[in-house]
């Protein structure tokens, strides 16, 4: 007979799962209260959403147990809380901008939000766990969410951007099946720190198999960070989809993919492997240099900042080719703050969204916003601002990111590609430049914009408050990188 296996179950600390199912519990929530009275109307499910998302964070902030659990394929350490935090706040924040005066398809339907929360759950057993299989889960989860997101929007330009996107995707999940797949043939384990001791205590032996597996999984992850040469979906996408959800896919997926991608190139990076880092050198230069002179040729706002989050990706991917614990410090600290300033100008876009296909080519044409000065000052001040912060003009937020990631090149010796992101920060400038000089400099030949047409006061005040810590950044740089270091010193990098 075959013996009983006997699991003790305060040993697997299911403690470690408790942030995903309160996200999980709440999209099934959403569904069943639905599924009961069809006649509620959408603020309440934004509400019970961001309550979800509360609980989900003082679940995470309360967590004190160990590092790992649910049979060691989690794993809780500071790298993992320090995501999930910040995912769950950049959450709470785009899910606010619901609150418009619009009545957009995907609003009208509860299994919008229920998919939100699920997408958010995802997320967090992404970042929450050093197993491929579990990664690969929580991969699956956050995608098949977000694509039907996309297509709830229910355009024309959203139905070509959704199957565009779940085409890539559908690319991306087999490149990641067979990259992990490969790594389970040459080490036995899908655990990313048992596989970073068998290779490098077998001095990387079949070594083809192992880069083959490399060049997978950067395919995998090039899609969900929009790394060139997998970027081609962004633009379509983010134009076809509302700059609410745009802001979302431009941030917090990619927050995700970045800490994947910190755990399984640091087993190369740390071993300094002469043709994997090669490999992440030229991606990042490619994935930072590109997309920036695409961007400058773009006459609609949303796709020039579709375009600008790809090169901010590979400026924040350089932190990982560093591999430096200033570096990874530096990978927060850049993404919080573009987190800060794009949600910002997202949701002025948002709020100033009016359709005039007679007139302009798209909703967010430059043309719209020339003589803003004029006829809103008050829209015209706030856009500029964000616009100077993207664009790292100090004293605003970005500049702070960006300084701190050059320093960490610098001390790190990679003098070459300090100077490569300089350039491209000079670059950008450029394109960031333009809005504004639309919006001070020419005059308005035709209607424009709509001064705020969909703003309510909660999107002020997610706008406001944006625009204040772009302003006054420099006063909480300090505290931030105190706060980021002491979460990833604790995880051992």
């Amino acid at each position: 007979m075959i013996p009983a296996i006997e699991v003790d179950f305060a040993s697997l600390n299911i403690q470690t799962l408790a942030p995903m199912l309160v996200a999980i519990v709440g999209a099934l929530a959403i569904l069943c209260i639905d599924l009961a009275n069809k006649s509620l109307d959408k603020s309440l499910y934004i509400i019970l959403t961001v309550l979800f998302l509360l609980v989900d964070l003082g679940m995470v902030f309360g967590y004190n147990g160990a590092v790992r659990g649910f049979f060691d394929i989690m794993m809780v350490d500071g790298i993992s809380v320090l995501a999930q935090v910040t995912v769950l706040v950049l959450s709470v924040a785009f899910v606010l901008l619901a609150f418009s005066k619009q009545k957009l398809q995907e609003y009208r339907y509860p299994e919008y939000f229920a998919l939100y929360l699920f997408a958010v759950a995802g997320f967090q057993f992404m970042v929450s766990s050093d197993s491929l299989i579990m990664i690969f889960v929580g991969l699956e989860t956050s995608s098949m969410a977000i694509y039907t997101m996309v297509a709830m929007h229910n355009r024309m330009k959203t139905i070509e951007a959704a199957i565009k996107y779940f085409t890539m995707g559908a690319l991306a999940t087999g490149f990641f099946a067979f990259g992990a797949m490969i790594f389970y043939a040459i080490t036995g384990t899908v655990e990313l720190g048992k596989v970073s001791e068998i290779l490098v205590s077998s001095e990387f032996n079949n070594y083809g198999l192992v880069l083959l597996g490399v060049t997978f999984m950067i395919g995998a992850l090039g899609f969900k960070l929009s790394l060139v040469p997998f970027h081609s979906w962004v633009p379509d996408v983010y134009e076809g989809s509302t700059a609410a959800l745009a802001g979302f896919m431009s941030i917090v997926p990619k927050l995700a993919g970045f800490v994947v991608a910190i755990r399984f190139f640091e087993i190369f990076v740390a071993s300094d492997n002469a043709w994997v880092t090669a490999i992440l050198y030229g991606t990042v230069v490619l994935t930072m240099t590109i997309p920036n002179v695409i961007a400058l040729l773009q006459t609609d706002i949303k796709r020039m900042l579709a375009y600008s989050s790809i090169s901010n990706s590979g400026f924040a991917m350089g932190a990982i080719l560093i591999g430096t614990t200033q570096a990874t410090t530096g990978l927060f600290l850049y993404w919080i703050l573009f987190f800060i300033t794009n949600l910002g100008g997202l949701a002025m876009l948002w709020m100033n969204r009016n359709k005039d296909y007679h007139t302009f080519n798209s909703d967010h044409d430059l043309e719209k916003y020339a003589g803003l000065i004029k006829t809103s000052p008050i829209t015209a001040c706030i856009m500029g601002l964000f616009l100077l912060s993207l664009a790292g003009i100090p004293p605003f937020a970005m500049f702070w990111g960006k300084m701190y990631l050059l320093g960490a090149a610098v001390n790190a010796g990679y003098i070459v590609l300090a100077i490569i992101m300089a350039l491209n920060a000079a670059i950008s400038a450029f394109y960031y430049l333009r809005p504004i000089v639309y919006m001070f400099l020419k005059d308005n030949e035709h209607e424009g914009i709509k001064h705020m047409a969909n703003a309510t006061p909660i999107i002020k005040v997610v706008v406001g408050a944006c625009a204040i810590v772009a302003t006054i950044s420099i006063f909480m740089i300090e505290p931030l990188i105190s706060i980021i270091s002491y979460y990833i010193q604790i995880s051992g990098f």
